[in-house]
């Protein structure tokens, strides 16, 4: 065989940030315990993680089934919650764990303090995201939210606001909507409320993928910061491929020689990408 080996490496700084694992440890610190416990929308959005936490008893409910759940501990994960959920949970003396992501609960109530001071709101998120409903309930859902600056082309918007932006958003291009809108003519005061750990992500990936002849980007269809990461390897390394588990890997993706590299998400678990690597490393 000789050289003809495919050399493969996983990106260290890819995986879980701090606030996904803080959640994942807290679920499996009370799965331990209890042997069940209930999560508000998916613990991460990686399904594999997902399954695996499932097997271990965890249950994931909708917002519409904690309205008729009572007397139980219920999960909010790293995205956070609206006002609201915290309300039912009160109502209905359901104990929260609250893994809210420290990142986030700052954003939250920086929102909040801005919404009080009666400023007018505009994120820049992913419409539905969890994250971001969280964030429009800091505001009685009068922010308003936009994935895309053309979505802004026919609104209606006030002459003067404030920007924030969903915490795993590209930097740059929550600079360029905060530009764009200056160049529009607006009074934009912009809270740059990006995560560091997204963002030096954005910064260290570049140099990791064009280390390699093929880079293999692992991570859940569902992750925002998925989206990003991708494009960003995508951009430095056109031969990047992205899957979400070992069954959409192709042998075929790879020529002899090859080296690869795998990187992932905030969302996707060391063990997917090893998982990743020791299938690569059969072909």
């Amino acid at each position: 065989m000789g050289d003809y080996n495919l050399k493969v490496t996983i990106d260290q700084d890819s995986g879980f940030c701090f606030g996904v694992v803080y959640a994942i440890d807290m679920a499996e610190e009370i799965l331990a315990e209890d042997g069940y416990l209930y999560c508000l929308g998916d613990i991460v959005h990686n399904d594999e993680e997902v399954e695996r936490l499932k097997a271990q008893g965890l249950r994931i409910i909708a917002h519409e089934d904690l309205v008729d759940l009572h007397d139980e501990k219920v999960l909010i994960r790293a995205h956070g919650e609206a006002p609201e959920t915290y309300k039912v949970a009160l109502e209905n003396n359901i104990t929260l764990i609250d893994a809210s992501c420290p990142v986030v609960l700052k954003l939250q109530n920086r929102i909040k303090t801005s919404y009080d001071a009666n400023e007018k709101i505009l994120i820049f998120g992913k419409h539905g995201h969890a994250e971001v409903i969280g964030l429009e309930g800091q505001t009685n859902g009068n922010a308003l939210v936009f994935q895309d600056i053309a979505e802004l082309d026919d609104a209606d918007l006030p002459e003067k606001f404030t920007l924030y932006s969903q915490t795993t958003k590209s930097m740059e291009k929550f600079y360029n909507v905060k530009d764009q809108l200056l160049a529009r003519g607006y009074e934009v005061k912009a809270n740059d409320t990006i995560c560091r750990q997204v963002s030096n992500r954005d910064k260290d990936l570049p140099a990791f993928a064009i280390r390699f002849n093929k880079v293999v980007f692992v991570s859940g269809k569902k992750s925002s910061n998925g989206k990003v990461l991708f494009e960003v390897c995508r951009k430095h390394n056109p031969d990047t491929y992205f899957v979400s588990s070992v069954d959409e890997l192709d042998r075929s993706m790879f020529a002899p020689g090859d080296t690869v590299g795998i990187a992932g998400a905030t969302s996707t678990p060391m063990w997917l990408m090893q998982q990743v690597k020791a299938a690569i490393e059969t072909y």
